[in-house]
């Protein structure tokens, strides 16, 4: 039923949404008109192109000579990866301007066609660097992906009696028919599509047959080391159907044939003002997440024109939609090979994190955050000590409470497990569960209902919002007064990318902090008015506007003749609003240096920035993911790690916090070992051109102090600091 409260704290979140849309638009409309008095209107780069043109960054690293071979197959298969989700997201709205040939809205055709055609030339150079590259030089290492072609008589007598053991039985074919119309493909799912001569049991022509291929089934299979030659020889399984094809059709005959693959739109759409319960209407939504508007086809480079010309049209997709691949329709799947082939030459040496630093063995962290706050650079100090700071909190019978944000967690059941025992041992323990993650929302519902049978308060934060926040607090009973512990991040708490993915985290009793953390914490559950931080920037309130101001101080102490400098380290800069700040500031004369992992829209050959504005982006074997804001007026320096990137989604529709760095030798670590090696990195860099494009850095096209006599050295920040701390 719904209740006078409901409503009154729908209408209270849906004012706040709107005050601070409009508060956006009108700082946005505002700092544009300001521009517009010099200069031309300022033309953005365009976001989709720019996250392609990230994933070209990824692909080169399968061709980096300096890398093991099955990590440079890695990367190739994380470009597929990448790729599948663009589809996923960004596709549809595309694909409908195509269908609906829409001119004149800034989605188009126009607009299709040009990102059609960097995709295109994207996966054209994907299987160009798997087929000619990779694959001969893993087989001239012993490691071989064997086609049917290239089998011995022994090895195809072994495919063949695994066809018919494992593969067969899963297999049924569709012939179709007014009573056998398509069958439905769903998401990113294996296919065969056959045309066949002859008639059918009954005398009917039905000439094309579709045959669905099981997820249940591996996609790779290694052969017996009896028949590989003490080699190591893979087969993929849609090799071992091909060579079999003709076996499920008896007495017909197999004409043509193509491998397919149909991409989805994937993205949840629920109305949560229109649901009771958004936990059991996302698990329904996961069911149809599979069956979405189709958006992308990957047929076999050989595709007859006539089959490939009939999928297009059952998914109603035009023809910039199809792809044709040398190869297997799914690359990300060979992932496996990566997995399962040995050989320690083949792979990076393991990195094995260090215990932060800052912590001292054997010691209570409660002791410890009493003296100072604990930074945790990751992957290069350890995420295990956030998991021993939440096993000391279960643990600890003066512990009353502890609360925490999920948003991606992985498989890893530690802190699960952590946070049950830590209800049964009787302590108050919150979770805000995040069950919009995209692609995790499974995995958290699991979560949310793992904690529920237990005992403990899950909640999913506030309506039209995600909670991208990263917070673990801790309330614990000393003496006669309650203190709060806590620990934030840039990351998620997520063990396994957390040997991946570089972040920072800090563990806290600044009780301002906990404090403020404490108050949001409240506020996400209950939704009560969030009172005045006294240290804590949160989306969507305050942040967008603080950063805004941020930047107009450097532009107005610019202005002033004072230094002003600016370093901004993140995952995406996408929000126009701050761009068009940034860009002011930086005609104004700020020193601005961007350092962005991925999707830029900020054009650096705006008129009046002559140079002021730089941009990179660091593309090495671990993936940058750490949020640093910084900010050096006169001689005056602000820090921020932050949960947010710089796009509008984040600033506007999630829940995400920022922290300051107050302490001057934490300051100074993360200056140096997240931005300025970054800044000096001339290896694993690219640096953004005039026209929105990326070039290698290389010791001739960076400036850097890294020299020995004449000759600059080269140097990735990632390399010398797992070396640091290898040390």
């Amino acid at each position: 039923m719904f209740k006078a409260s409901d409503g009154f704290s729908l209408i209270h979140q849906i004012f706040i949404n709107l005050s601070q849309l409009a508060l956006n638009i009108k700082n946005h409309i505002k700092i544009e008109n300001n521009m517009r008095s010099t200069f031309p209107p300022l033309k953005l780069l365009n976001r989709d192109t720019s996250i392609l043109a990230f994933n070209e960054r990824v692909l080169s690293l399968a061709r980096n000579p300096d890398y093991p071979l099955l990590e440079r197959l890695r990367f190739l298969c994380i470009v597929s990866s990448n790729l599948d989700e663009f589809f996923e997201v960004r596709a549809a709205p595309h694909v409908d301007a195509m269908r609906d040939d829409e001119q004149h809205s800034d989605i188009n055709v126009q607009s299709y066609q040009n990102i059609s055609e960097v995709a295109h030339a994207l996966v054209d150079k994907q299987y160009e660097i798997f087929n000619t590259e990779l694959m001969p030089a893993l087989a001239a290492q012993g490691v071989h992906l064997v086609s049917h072609g290239d089998r011995t008589a022994e090895q195809r007598r072994w495919v063949a009696r695994y066809f018919e053991t494992d593969v067969r039985p899963l297999l049924v074919p569709v012939a179709l028919d007014p009573s056998h119309p398509f069958p439905q493909a769903a998401n990113k799912s294996l296919n065969f599509i056959v045309s066949l001569s002859g008639h059918d049991a009954f005398g009917r022509s039905n000439n094309i047959a579709i045959v669905r291929v099981p997820r249940a089934l591996p996609r790779l299979i290694k052969l017996p080391k009896n028949l590989s030659d003490k080699h190591q020889k893979f087969v993929s399984l849609s090799s071992v159907i091909r060579a079999h094809l003709a076996s499920l059709f008896a007495g017909r005959e197999v004409l043509s044939f193509s491998q397919f693959r149909v991409t989805r739109h994937s993205d949840l759409a629920v109305d949560e003002d229109d649901v009771k319960n958004l936990r059991t209407a996302l698990r329904k939504g996961l069911v149809q997440r599979n069956f979405g508007d189709a958006v992308r086809l990957e047929v076999s480079h050989a595709c007859d024109e006539k089959l490939a010309k009939f999928l297009l049209q059952q998914f109603d997709l035009p023809k910039q939609s199809l792809y044709r691949v040398n190869g297997l329709v799914n690359l990300a799947r060979l992932m496996q090979l990566a997995d399962l082939a040995e050989g320690n030459h083949l792979k990076f040496k393991p990195f094995e994190p260090k215990v932060s630093q800052q912590l001292v063995h054997n010691q209570s962290f409660f002791t410890q955050l009493k003296e100072r706050d604990i930074l945790i650079h990751q992957p290069y100090e350890s995420f295990e000590s956030v998991i021993d700071f939440l096993r000391e909190a279960v643990n600890d019978p003066d512990v009353l409470s502890i609360q925490q944000t999920i948003y991606r967690t992985g498989s890893d059941p530690r802190m699960l497990k952590l946070l049950q025992e830590a209800v049964r041992r009787g302590k108050e323990v919150m979770a805000v569960v995040e069950l919009k993650a995209r692609f995790d929302e499974e995995a958290n519902i699991n979560w949310a209902e793992d904690l529920e049978s237990v005992g403990a308060q899950v909640v999913y934060g506030i309506v039209g919002l995600k909670t991208h926040a990263k917070m673990l607090l801790v309330m614990r009973r000393e003496g006669a007064s309650l203190k709060y512990y806590g620990h934030v991040s840039t990351g998620n708490y997520n063990p396994r990318t957390a040997r991946l993915y570089t972040d920072v985290s800090m563990l806290t009793a600044d009780p301002q902090i906990t404090r403020d953390m404490e108050h949001l914490f409240r506020h996400i559950a209950s939704q009560v008015k969030l009172p005045r931080m006294q240290k804590l920037l949160v989306a969507p309130f305050n942040l967008h506007r603080q950063m805004v101001a941020k930047i107009r101080s450097a532009e107005l102490a610019a202005k002033a003749g004072k230094p002003a400098k600016i370093i901004l380290k993140m995952n995406a800069l996408t929000d126009e609003a701050l761009v068009l700040a940034l860009v002011k500031a930086g005609r104004a004369g700020v020193e601005i240096d961007l350092i962005l992992r991925g999707a830029c829209i900020l054009p650096i050959d705006a008129p009046g920035l002559d140079g002021r504005i730089r941009v990179r982006s660091i593309i090495g074997r671990l993936l940058e993911h750490s949020r640093i804001f910084y900010f050096k007026i006169d001689e005056v320096e602000n820090m921020w790690l932050a949960s947010a990137d710089w796009m509008n989604r984040n600033m506007m529709r999630r829940v995400e916090i920022a922290w300051p760095i107050v302490d001057d030798k934490n300051r100074a670590r993360i200056l140096q070992e997240c931005c300025q090696m970054s800044l000096d990195d001339n290896k694993d860099a690219w640096l953004m051109t005039a026209d929105g494009t990326y070039v290698p850095s290389t010791p001739r096209t960076v400036s850097t102090k890294l020299k020995v006599g004449d000759q600059v050295q080269t140097f990735s920040a990632q390399q010398q600091l797992l070396q640091k701390y290898s040390e």
